[in-house]
């Protein structure tokens, strides 16, 4: 799960949000670790235009970031960090990055036994850690 801690430019309260699109790895799955690191390191210190659509059950924004007119949810599935979030038929609004990635064998799609976060929690379980 993708998900950041945003403070508004004008000040005020930090949200959490969580990027529409993308179902990044459990940080207990490999390259969990690997896919939260990318996306602090992209967003660390940097002004990102914040797309809220709605909340989730746990309260989070849902939302499209936006990096200097850059996708970040398109560059997490693009480079492998994360699969486009797919539901029933709907393959997810980064498919085609995500055949690429995988084409290319980036990141997650690496050694081809990546485990998609919602069947790695029914087959293991959460791994939810406070704080994240």
């Amino acid at each position: 799960m993708a998900t950041r801690w945003v403070q508004p430019l004008q000040g005020g309260e930090a949200h959490k949000v969580r990027l529409l699109g993308i179902d990044a790895p459990e940080i207990c799955q490999p390259w969990g670790p690997q896919s939260r690191a990318a996306l602090h390191a992209a967003l660390q210190g940097q002004v990102v235009e914040v797309r809220a659509r709605t909340r989730d059950s746990y309260g989070r924004l849902l939302a499209q970031l936006t990096r200097q007119g850059n996708d970040v949810g398109a560059w997490m599935v693009g480079q492998g960090y994360a699969w486009s979030y797919s539901y029933k038929s709907n393959a997810g609004p980064y498919e085609a990055l995500q055949l690429q990635a995988q084409t290319q064998h980036l990141g997650l799609f690496s050694d081809g036994r990546a485990l998609q976060p919602r069947w790695f929690r029914k087959r293991f379980g959460s791994c939810h850690t406070p704080g994240s």
